[in-house]
């Protein structure tokens, strides 16, 4: 498994991260067995958020933490917060001071990981007071419950003003990336043309990360769409499957760990969230990580559910 530094940290991460969000759906020696293939794979980022499975997933998986402490010294963990869902009030977001700082702390106690490694916000919040946001993460900081910050689905514009306020460096941008929702790149590829690609949606987040030496975590690296779900093995999608099973062939490995290459193979600081509860689609897609497309194969992944390039 390939590691970087994560910029502005002294953290090592992998660049292929378990995403907890359905694990709530586990037994608790399925969970461990999970947890474990992952740490074995060299996989040490693990991602929550308050919210996933109404609040199940992070005391499911602090279970786990709870019955094997030991496990705490291997990992880095990282959740989210700010949204709150209909059953508390919502749906709408919080970014309020008081709100940020009883959810890390609730997550923490979740978790039963004593601190944070990196907290993120979950969503802009059009009532985001930046100077609020500033206090919270400096008291969360000062009492050593969260190491590092970062946000989530945050244009750069947005972060680059929170950042005006923030003391610490946000780190991270967690950011939907895939072969097919690849709007991120479209922006830059397609400026100034007068087809559908060209609209800017990703703020130039592509270019911000780079500028600012931040990492990008892609989430749901293998769907297409809410309505059409996955892109493996879908029809829809039948000239960006022949592409991958080709490479699949080619590298020996499973078409997952193709779309993971793709992602890595940009040249901002990258991690691919990988969301699965199967430790057999974990090892497959956490093969990705040691392949390197060549651009010729990056191009032929990215123009086939696209129209030609400029």
């Amino acid at each position: 498994m390939k590691t970087f530094n994560l910029p502005h940290t002294d953290l090592n991460v992998s660049t292929i991260s378990l995403g907890c969000m359905r694990i709530s759906s586990l037994s608790e020696d399925k969970l461990e067995e999970l947890i474990r293939c992952a740490l074995d794979l060299g996989i040490n980022y693990f991602d929550h958020a308050d919210i996933y499975g109404k609040g199940e997933c992070e005391t499911a998986f602090g279970n786990v933490l709870k019955k094997n402490p030991d496990l705490r010294k291997q990992m880095i963990i990282q959740s989210k917060c700010d949204i709150v869902t209909v059953d508390h009030g919502g749906p709408r977001y919080d970014t309020g001071k008081d709100y940020i700082i009883a959810q890390a702390k609730q997550s923490i106690e979740k978790l039963h990981c004593g601190y944070l490694d990196v907290l993120l916000l979950h969503r802009p919040d059009p009532l985001m007071d930046p100077k609020e946001v500033a206090e919270a993460f400096n008291e969360l900081r000062s009492q050593k419950l969260v190491r590092f910050f970062g946000v989530s689905n945050f244009p750069a514009s947005k972060m680059r003003m929170l950042q005006k306020y923030v003391s610490q460096d946000l780190i991270i941008n967690q950011i939907q990336l895939s072969p097919v929702h690849a709007l991120a790149v479209d922006e830059g590829v397609y400026f100034n043309m007068t087809d559908h690609h060209a609209p800017s949606r990703a703020d130039q987040i592509l270019d911000y990360a780079l500028e600012n030496d931040i990492c990008l975590q892609a989430w749901c690296p293998l769907q297409a769409s809410w309505e059409d779900g996955t892109f493996l093995n879908n029809p829809k999608y039948s000239a960006l499957n022949e592409v991958m099973d080709q490479l699949a062939v080619k590298y020996d490995v499973a078409k997952s760990a193709i779309a993971a290459a793709w992602i890595l193979r940009l040249p901002a600081k990258m991690q691919v969230i990988a969301g699965t509860t199967s430790p057999a689609h974990l090892k497959e897609m956490a093969a990705g990580a040691d392949i390197e497309l060549t651009r010729q194969e990056w191009y032929a992944l990215y123009t086939a559910e696209h129209h030609p390039l400029p």
